[in-house]
């Protein structure tokens, strides 16, 4: 099993709040009650579970479709 995982996009530097999204998981059912999630959480959840965890690299802006 996988969790993919991504840092969230409108979160600043030194503000106190959930900083990853669960994007997806694959080879398994989970049921996920929450949005946001502190690193330690989802660590925490992939250990419990015997999952991996994936940790998806940002898009540049420059590669960023824009419409």
């Amino acid at each position: 099993m996988k969790i993919y995982v991504r840092e969230r996009q409108k979160v600043g530097e030194g503000v106190r709040q959930p900083k990853y999204r669960i994007v997806a998981v694959t080879g398994g059912q989970v049921q996920v009650e929450a949005t946001h999630f502190r690193k330690m959480e989802i660590e925490q959840i992939a250990k419990d579970i015997g999952a991996e965890l994936v940790f998806l690299e940002p898009v540049p802006d420059e590669e960023k479709k824009k419409h």
